[in-house]
């Protein structure tokens, strides 16, 4: 196993140049994320940088759109911090898919509880949660 790594890795030094690079990358998108507004903090993640093109990916194109209007600054942002970037090229992301899930079970009250319900929140201070939420279960309950 070690002899099929070393091979694809060729010497030692192309693992410390993937090393490196990732360190570089994972320390741009530090200072990235300190250069966006907080709403795109968690939509922009650093991809690649070569040749002083940093490549940013959006999560959707709502993000891409507000991330463009930005590199200027972005740029500058990122040159003060010390590193060598020329320009910015932002990618679209697809958003993550949302994993469906099936709608809640309907829970119904029959008129009975209703009415102990009722009873027992009428027995409830007026400025009471508690019997504002039992109000609001019997209104919204179905038989």
């Amino acid at each position: 196993m070690s002899q099929l790594l070393h091979r694809f890795l060729g010497q030692g030094d192309a693992l410390a140049r993937l090393q490196d690079h990732a360190a570089r990358l994972r320390r741009l998108q530090g200072v990235l994320e300190r250069g966006l507004p907080p709403q795109l903090v968690g939509q922009c993640q650093v991809a690649n940088l070569k040749d002083g093109t940093l490549t940013v990916s959006a999560r959707g194109g709502a993000a891409a759109v507000r991330l463009r209007q930005m590199l200027p600054s972005l740029v500058e942002h990122l040159v003060r911090a010390g590193h060598a970037v020329q320009a910015i090229k932002v990618k679209v992301g697809t958003p993550e898919q949302v994993q469906w899930r099936p709608p809640p079970a309907e829970r119904h009250l029959s008129n009975d509880a209703k009415d102990n319900l009722s009873k027992f929140a009428q027995s409830l201070p007026p400025d009471s949660p508690l019997r504002e939420s039992l109000e609001r279960l019997v209104r919204r309950s179905r038989q």
